[in-house]
């Protein structure tokens, strides 16, 4: 199948194309810079730009949206909303026009308010589900969220079918220690609900994505089976989410996300945990 990844040469976009590699799917990415390393064919373009979305987003099957400036921090709000709304519309105008099969969008756990609050959010229950309702209070999150709705409107109207993904913190056992290690050390670990997904993880649900049979708009979450945490999950519970009831025993370590969905919907089963990772070796 043709397909075109934007932000392929980002730590996800990355694994999503690897994932299509893989899977025998030939593969456009498209980025503001050439990859790294990659063996899929690329094209550099700001896709801010719908003139440049129309001219690329075409002669394909799929789209996976993946390109977005993934975080809140470390540049201005505005910006981040701006760069992550207009590049998903354009993205969407062009796939419409292009007549594709299946638009896959690459969502975020923030859509529901995490972990970028200014005011605390408390979720309703645990572990977190499709039924927690939408929160974003940030530019990120609610760019997310508006993304969604664009690819909504989309497919309302018959251009594609769709499926977002939302996801927590996206990790490999390369970064993991550095991005998570000291960030668990803090209560801001209480954020992002100890969650996390293996980058590779994440490209299969988008690969199962590609392939589902469904049709309309699907939204699903994704995670890792386990938190980033060294400390078991009712304990943490009971610790940062006090009166915060559970939906269900929660076993050792086992997520504060609920991957039941994905699983039912995409056959979506995480096989990554960083319990596995390498251990980064300490110099003398």
């Amino acid at each position: 199948m043709r397909t075109i990844v934007t932000g392929a040469s980002g730590l996800l976009g990355r694994h999503v194309a690897e994932a299509l590699l893989a899977a025998g799917h030939d593969v456009l990415g498209i980025d503001t810079v050439a990859p790294g390393r990659g063996a899929w064919r690329h094209a550099t373009a700001d896709l801010t730009d719908l003139g440049s979305a129309l001219q690329l987003v075409r002669d394909c099957d799929a789209v996976m949206h993946v390109a977005a400036i993934p975080r809140p921090t470390g540049r201005a709000g505005g910006e981040v909303f701006r760069t992550n709304v207009a590049t998903a519309y354009n993205v969407v105008e062009a796939a419409a026009m292009a007549g594709v099969g299946r638009f896959v969008y690459a969502s975020s756990f923030s859509v529901l308010g995490y972990p970028f609050f200014e005011r605390r959010v408390i979720p309703p229950y645990l572990p977190v589900d499709l039924n927690h309702p939408v929160g974003a209070q940030d530019p990120y999150g609610l760019s997310k969220w508006l993304g969604e709705e664009i690819v909504d409107a989309a497919v309302r109207r018959g251009a594609f079918s769709a499926v977002s993904i939302r996801m927590p913190w996206i990790q490999t056992p390369q970064s993991f220690f550095a991005d998570v290690g000291p960030r668990r050390a803090t209560a801001d670990s209480a954020r992002d609900l100890w969650a996390y997904l293996d980058a590779r993880d994440a490209g299969q649900g988008f690969l199962q994505a590609l392939e589902w049979q469904g049709d309309g708009h699907l939204r699903v979450l994704l995670g890792a089976a386990d938190t980033f945490m060294e400390e078991e999950t009712e304990a943490l519970v009971r610790r940062f989410y006090p009166g915060v009831a559970l939906s269900r025993s929660i076993a050792g370590f086992g997520s504060m996300l609920s991957t039941v969905h994905a699983r039912e919907t995409l056959g979506f089963v995480p096989e990554h945990s960083w319990r596995s990772y390498p251990k980064p070796e300490t110099k003398g």
